[in-house]
């Protein structure tokens, strides 16, 4: 997959992209992220990009041009371009899946007091928010994107099971989990997960997410439990005690 970024900011992404998971992606070659500088298209002598808004307003403007020129140094036209806005949809697992079955995206990242309108009308773009909060550029929510959707790539993770079997993507939030040494500070593991009965332990595990599902995202657990046929019969034993509890 190949995805490029257009930035005031490319310096930014090296020390993400080249680092972890998403670093050794890359040295496989499952994943190539390319960053291009608006600046380098502007025509202003000091590389100016932005100037203040029509109508008046506090803050600056990223200007239409530089951004046409660096659009059109990649030869976007005609992908899936995606301008990380806050004014735009709620990134989801069905939009990271979404572009995880694509061949390349570009990413535009904003700035300031955002872009000129002409460039998202324009270029078709899809508006894309990583919450309902405000930060200073597009910058870190591209990041954000990049890290969601190349976890999904094939053989980009050592299981290759283990991004659809945890947390958001399974429905649920995910279980609590507990590594070596059994007991620390007086704190134990729970015994069931040290019994060597994989049926007890995936049904500790399954109860555990609900309950912390129910909790602490109830849209997701109403989702989750509504239709009961797919449950196992031990399972559905387990639904039932986990709506009887007052969370």
């Amino acid at each position: 997959m190949k995805i490029d970024i257009l930035t005031l900011f490319p310096e930014m992404f090296g020390p993400v992209v080249g680092s972890s998971i998403l670093g050794r992606a890359g040295e496989k070659g499952i994943l190539e992220v390319r960053t291009t500088d608006i600046r380098d298209f502007s025509n202003d002598k000091h590389n100016k990009a932005d100037d203040y808004p029509f109508g008046g307003g506090g803050g600056m403007v990223m200007m239409a041009d530089p951004i046409f020129g660096a659009l059109e140094s990649i030869k976007a036209e005609g992908k899936k371009i995606i301008y990380m806005s806050p004014r735009g949809k709620i990134l989801d697992s069905e939009k990271i899946n979404e572009l995880a079955n694509l061949d390349e995206f570009v990413i535009l990242c904003g700035h300031y007091e955002g872009v000129d309108q002409r460039v998202i009308d324009y270029w078709d773009m899809e508006e894309i928010s990583i919450g309902d909060y405000v930060l200073t550029g597009g910058e870190l929510p591209a990041m954000v994107v990049i890290d969601s959707v190349a976890r999904m790539l094939p053989d980009v993770l050592g299981n290759e099971n283990s991004a659809l079997d945890e947390s958001i993507y399974s429905g649920l939030l995910e279980h609590p989990q507990y590594t070596k040494p059994r007991e620390y500070r007086g704190m134990g593991v729970p015994e069931v997960l040290v019994s060597g009965n994989h049926k007890l332990i995936d049904l500790w595990k399954f109860r555990e997410a609900l309950k912390l599902t129910k909790e602490r995202r109830p849209d997701l657990y109403e989702k989750f439990v509504k239709d009961r046929s797919r449950f196992s019969k031990d399972e559905a034993k387990i639904v039932e005690e986990i709506d009887k509890i007052d969370l």
